[in-house]
């Protein structure tokens, strides 16, 4: 951490320019973001980033090898097994806990790992708001592998659109104007130039999809998927189409590696930055200490279902205990220095896979709680989504 950087940050800061910050996003936006974003950036050194890079590459190859295509095949439901599946996924999020190591240093540790797309549109909006409202320095690099926003952009715009024209690209969510990620729906269709289209709204005819826009029937070409299956059932909404279908469609992030890559995958994964995992339905017996442990269900998102520092009575009352696993718990250590005391971060290692896996951007947790979600940060400040700059 860039310790003088984020001194003079602490400093610096006012209520009335983190007021002003939150409106400008607003006002660029023209939509209020729904989610808490932190008074604060993080500043973090260019070799804590270079190191969870090298590793998040190294974790994809373990998992995209013939081997594990063949052990994940379980982990995808036969209801949403789409065909063509593409032999590798397009967006992948690696997120890491930060511990410090015997001699002081930030050392990264796998949380989880998601194929599944991010705020890949809306972070960078976000990073540039911090730097103005603030006064940071210009030239403060937030983006990795030596991308700047015009290639960046041009990088996401490639790998959503593909071939096709945006009119026949959309990007496909459950009632979109209710969700709190609408911010990046607008930010995508600000840089990719798609429409954001709710499932239900989708028709099917043969083997092709369509949506409507000012009374067109528009052909769907590709899908730029946001769509959750846990939320998917969770409410009860059934998608227009069978996932089983062989439609004539192009999916940017093909919806199988949802499954695949995922806490399903943890277990096998062989890394110093990876905690002991088990398939909770593999334990022979109870760990003794179950509050060093953490429960995470195989397939939610948003934390849901997770329980950290579980009793011995919460593990024995799972009844459907090949759909969890068990994680080591991870303790971060407090790294960033705020008003309200030592916060700690967790880290969304950002990639988009085209023609190789290439680390694009972080979105950055922040928190006090047990966990980094909202519900376990209400009522908190200096906490919340933020953004990372590397000096």
């Amino acid at each position: 951490m860039s310790q003088e950087l984020r001194r003079w940050f602490n400093a610096h800061w006012t209520p009335a320019k983190y007021q002003q910050f939150l409106a400008a996003i607003d006002s660029d936006l023209g939509d209020h973001v729904e989610f808490r974003i932190s008074e604060a950036p993080c500043f973090f050194d260019t070799a804590l980033a270079e190191r969870m890079c090298a590793s998040g590459i190294d974790l994809l190859h373990q998992l995209t090898n013939s081997a594990y295509q063949l052990a994940s095949d379980r982990a995808v439901p036969s209801a949403y097994r789409v065909p063509n599946e593409a032999p590798h996924p397009m967006f992948i999020q690696v997120d890491y806990g930060l511990v410090r190591d015997a001699q002081g240093n930030l050392q990264p540790r796998l949380v989880e790992i998601q194929g599944f797309p991010s705020l890949y549109a809306f972070q960078p909006l976000m990073a540039e708001h911090y730097k103005s409202a603030y006064g940071l320095d210009p030239d403060l690099k937030y983006l990795l592998d030596g991308l700047d926003r015009p290639a960046y952009n041009a990088l996401l715009r490639d790998a959503i659109l593909g071939r096709h024209d945006p009119e026949n690209v959309i990007l496909m969510e459950i009632d979109p104007e209710k969700q709190k990620t609408r911010c990046d729906f607008t930010c995508t269709e600000r840089i990719a130039g798609i429409r954001t289209v709710n499932i239900t709204a989708i028709k099917q005819r043969g083997p092709k999809l369509f949506y409507f826009h000012e009374g067109r029937e528009v052909p769907i070409d590709r899908i730029y998927n946001r769509t959750i299956i846990d939320e998917l059932e969770r409410k009860g909404i059934q998608a227009p189409f069978r996932w089983t279908d062989d439609l004539q469609v192009e999916w940017a992030g093909h919806p199988n590696w949802y499954f695949r890559l995922s806490k399903f995958s943890i277990p096998f994964l062989k890394h110093e930055t990876v905690p002991e995992t088990h398939f909770f339905d593999q334990l022979d017996r109870l760990p003794d200490d179950p509050e060093n442990w953490v429960l995470k269900p195989l397939f939610s998102f948003a934390g849901l279902g997770v329980i950290v520092g579980p009793t011995r009575a919460e593990l024995e009352a799972v009844s459907d205990r090949e759909n969890y696993i068990l994680q080591r718990r991870i303790r971060f250590d407090p790294v960033i220095e705020t008003p309200h005391g030592m916060t700690m971060a967790e880290v969304r290692l950002m990639f988009i896979w085209t023609d190789r896996p290439r680390p694009v951007n972080t979105i950055i947790r922040t928190g006090r709680g047990k966990m980094m979600g909202v519900d376990q940060n209400k009522g908190l400040e200096w906490v919340g989504a933020s953004a990372a700059f590397y000096v």
